[in-house]
């Protein structure tokens, strides 16, 4: 007897409706009893040479439409577990090889230099010879990277390469290696020289310490090119930026003046309109905002605040006319808790977590506010990672 598959769950795997699960399925995809998947309508042939080794992607199989509705799904089950509905709209996804930023693993094995992504639920390494994920411009480091770090990676050591496209070419930081001496600061130049390497810098442990700088590094948000702290955090695609900052405008509104909370570099507080106020714990962060905003002479107040244990009271909340709450995975409970009593007309909800999202957004409905709509964004292309944007008011 066979069943159709008329789902992916969160971890990628194609369920029936009698609660077989199947891997690498997609919706309307034939599940033998002998547990073969025959390929649907929504199947696609995976592009990249990798899949399913490498744990970079995990949803290579399923057309656009069929990702785009496990990201609706994903976001819908989540609100459905806290009693919750709202309008979700259309997922917009970003292209494949837009991924401006991206944590690689370097190891040496056999005598040469393997750099990629881990396998699923697992330490060994795919080495690299294509990505559909990664931005040309990254992927093109990759080859080049296995000749430098010949001469610092030796035995079975591994390193960490974190990669970010900025506005002078780009940002790489390794871990895991220490490379000392004339001759590896000579190799480090050439390298940076030849490769277009904005900025190079190496943490054996102690923090990041800059070898290659020719000029201040820098990342353009809402036209503004802010200071970029090492590995500091940015949207992972350009693409995914502008559909966030879109929807946190038409969130806001023409509110006169905002509460920007979790506000990193600046990614909404740069684009927003009126008198801003931007909280963030990262003090690199928070200090380069703090230069980019007195750099456009905007109204712009960055404090250096850890929301988790300082949050906004509900007294200072009342003052702003909108806030914008961009929190990391675990969401942001202790402020959303004093928020749910505010009497701040309107809120605009980034999350990277359905599921905390969802719990969050439960507390906020439970004081009195609606969930209005939903934009999901699929700046992960073909992973299970789901984000989104959202609206409430009072």
């Amino acid at each position: 007897m066979s069943d159709v598959i008329v789902r992916v769950a969160a971890r990628g795997d194609g369920i029936t409706e009698n609660g077989r699960h199947a891997p690498l399925a997609a919706p309307g995809d034939t599940l033998t009893s002998e547990g073969q998947v025959i390929p649907g309508p929504h199947h696609q042939a995976p592009p990249c040479r990798h899949f399913p080794t490498c744990g970079g992607c995990q949803l290579q199989h399923l057309d656009d439409d069929s990702y785009a509705g496990f990201i609706t799904d994903r976001i819908a089950g989540a609100l459905a577990a806290q009693g919750l509905t709202a309008d979700i709209r259309p997922p917009l996804l970003s292209p494949p090889r837009t991924r401006r930023r991206a944590a690689l693993q370097a190891e040496a094995k056999g005598g040469r230099i393997r750099i990629g992504f881990s396998e699923g639920s697992s330490h060994a390494l795919v080495d690299l010879q294509e990505c559909w994920i990664l931005t040309p411009t990254l992927f093109a480091l990759v080859a080049p990277l296995r000749g430098l770090l010949a001469r610092f990676l030796k035995g079975n050591r591994r390193a960490r390469l974190n990669l970010t496209e900025a506005d002078q070419g780009i940002d790489l930081l390794i871990e895991g290696i220490e490379a000392e001496g004339l001759e590896a600061a000579e190799a480090i130049t050439e390298f940076c020289q030849r490769h277009g390497v904005a900025r190079l810098a190496i943490d054996n442990g102690l923090g990041p310490e800059t070898r290659w700088e020719p000029e201040p590094v820098t990342i353009t948000l809402a036209g503004v090119p802010v200071p970029m702290p090492h590995n500091a955090f940015l949207q992972a695609t350009r693409e995914g930026e502008a559909v966030l900052v879109m929807a946190v405008r038409e969130a806001v509104g023409q509110a006169g003046t905002i509460a920007d909370l979790f506000s990193g570099l600046g990614t909404f507080a740069l684009a927003l309109p009126g008198r801003v106020y931007a909280a963030e714990a990262a003090r690199d962060a928070i200090l380069s905002l703090k230069a980019a905003g007195a750099r456009t002479g905007r109204q712009l107040f960055a404090d250096h605040r850890d929301l988790f244990r300082r949050p906004l009271a509900t007294a200072e909340c009342d003052r702003f006319d909108a806030i914008v709450l961009d929190p990391p995975r675990a969401g942001a409970r202790e402020q959303v808790v004093q928020l749910a009593e505010a009497k701040t007309p309107s809120i605009a909800y980034v999350s990277c977590n359905p599921s905390s999202f969802a719990r969050d957004a439960e507390i906020l409905c439970k004081g009195g506010y609606l969930l209005e709509w939903i934009q999901p964004v699929g700046q992960f292309r073909w992973s299970t990672h789901v984000e989104l944007a959202a609206r409430f008011s009072r």
